[in-house]
């Protein structure tokens, strides 16, 4: 993974993880401890995403319903 696993302070999120070549956002939601792959995310979302003032509004307002959610394990959250 290109810009690798990071913790995020978000009451929503754990960790977030972007692949540059293949571009998808890896999530890691809190409440569940489960991680998701979204496909076809651009960059500059990824950036907006880790720049915004709250992470949990900005996925629920631009990632939720843009791109597809596909999940992909469960973690000790």
């Amino acid at each position: 993974m290109s810009e690798g696993w990071q913790d995020v302070d978000s009451s929503c999120l754990s960790e977030v993880g972007y692949d540059l070549p293949t571009q998808i956002l890896y999530l890691t939601f809190k409440k569940t401890g489960l991680s998701y792959m979204y496909p076809g995310v651009p960059q500059h979302v990824y950036e907006a995403l880790m720049a915004a003032g709250s992470h949990g509004v900005y996925f629920t307002s631009v990632i939720k319903p843009t791109y597809p959610a596909v999940e992909t394990w469960a973690t000790d959250a």
